[in-house]
């Protein structure tokens, strides 16, 4: 069974903005591409699990979604990056089999995909990507410091301890590919709380 990496889309790999949902505004985060082909380059698999609200709440569409997804896409360049894009649409008020932090989705890659979810990762700048990546039974959830993960990083030394906190998306990259042996380092660059 093939083991993956999950990551959550705003603040993670693209910066955080608020709602968005226009392609002119996808900024990647420095490194993120190189980051990514590394993992894939290593046998994981890679999914994109992102909560989009916005839809539920009538801001935008799911075709505006798609569009931000296409842009991202194109700005990462040519190659199949991601095995699939996992959209939870609804409002948090409403009922939602996927919303973070559910794991359903995990569930529902695991099944499709056959990964080995003890040998899997997910990468998040809240709360609710780490215990999304929990309550799946991940190897290791990831905190990045960019978007919403700084404040979290200072502020919640308690809820963070099972986690792994780094900088970047590219450390995450860094931690997870010496925590799996494909390239050992003494220094995993992150901090385990």
């Amino acid at each position: 069974m093939r083991p993956a990496v999950f990551l959550d889309r705003d603040g993670t790999l693209i910066e955080e903005r608020h709602y968005l949902h226009r392609p002119e505004e996808v900024q990647l985060f420095p490194g993120a591409a190189a980051a990514l082909r590394r993992l894939r380059n290593a046998g994981f698999a890679l999914f994109l699990v992102t909560n989009q609200s916005g839809v539920g709440r009538g801001y935008f569409t799911l075709t505006d979604v798609d569009r931000v997804h296409e842009r991202l896409l194109a700005d990462l360049g040519p190659g199949d990056w991601f095995e699939r894009i996992y959209i939870a649409a609804e409002a948090p008020d409403k009922p939602s089999r996927g919303r973070k932090p559910s794991p359903q989705f995990l569930f529902d890659a695991r099944e499709e995909f056959g990964l080995d979810l003890t040998r899997s990762y997910m990468i998040g700048d809240k709360l609710i990507d780490l215990e999304c990546g929990w309550n799946a039974g991940v190897a290791r959830a990831l905190l990045v410091r960019t978007g919403y993960g700084a404040e979290l990083a200072t502020g919640a030394a308690e809820q963070l301890r099972n986690a792994v906190v780094v900088n970047n998306l590219p450390q995450a990259a860094d931690w997870i590919l010496a925590d799996a042996g494909v390239c050992p380092s003494a220094d995993r660059l992150a901090k385990v709380n």
